[in-house]
């Protein structure tokens, strides 16, 4: 299948490498130097495309995404920082029956971590003796902060029955590829549950993972539907 890569930063020239082992052969690669201001985001450009994977910028992924809606190209979007608008781009989808998998982290084991999450912020939820804190670090390039995936991690925790504040900070420096960490401390014990990326290449395998799972649907799904299923649209 053709594999169009929107934003050929390192994510995308890691997602073009691993490519062929999902089947899938390269065949448009749009970054900031061919496509300035979008010019490249043509329905010709993607007339022969069958998945498009998208790792660009927070300020770039909201109009990406709504012109892949039109294009009804099905897409990954592994760009975070632009959820807020996730109600229009929704209604892109919808409109023009197409379908999107988005995530604030497409690493499989993220993922997991993030039910392990859950569960703790659940029992925890009526020991009223522990507080608790989340706590992040990515490299300097990193647009956002917090990270995309400890907003998550927070929200699963939250509706999981854990309503008490959790104190919540983040780092950027250096190359690293991202570790998040949550703790519940009391007078007698702390708990500490991390999840470490070693590199960026659970993302691109978990992007391309994704690519696979949403050819021929329809709507907007999060990667922890592909992962664990209830695959209706959300």
């Amino acid at each position: 299948m053709n594999l169009a890569i929107v934003g050929y930063g390192k994510m995308g020239k890691l997602i073009e490498q691993l490519a062929p082992q999902y089947g899938f052969a390269v065949t448009l690669k749009l970054d900031e130097f061919n496509n300035p201001d979008g010019v490249a985001m043509t329905a010709e450009n993607f007339r022969d495309v069958g998945v498009a994977i998208e790792f660009s910028t927070p300020e770039t992924a909201v109009d990406n995404l709504e012109r892949l809606a039109g294009f009804r190209i099905p897409t990954v979007c592994g760009t975070t920082g632009w959820f807020a608008h996730l109600d229009r781009i929704r209604a892109a989808v919808e409109i023009n029956g197409s379908a999107l998998v988005y995530s604030a982290n497409f690493s499989i084991g993220a993922n997991v971590f993030q039910r392990v999450v859950a569960e703790a912020g659940r029992l925890f939820a009526s020991q009223t003796d522990y507080e608790a804190w989340a706590w992040e670090i990515h490299h300097s390039a990193k647009k956002d902060a917090l990270s995309g995936t400890l907003l998550k991690l927070v929200e699963a925790m939250k509706k999981a029955g854990y309503d008490r504040k959790i104190d919540q900070n983040s780092n950027r420096a250096g190359a690293h590829p991202g570790t998040h960490e949550i703790g519940f401390d009391s007078g007698a014990d702390t708990i500490t549950l991390r999840h470490v990326a070693r590199s960026r290449e659970g993302f691109a395998r978990g992007a391309l993972k994704a690519g696979q799972w949403v050819t021929g649907k329809k709507g907007v799904f999060e990667f922890s539907q592909v992962l664990f299923g209830g695959g209706t649209c959300s």
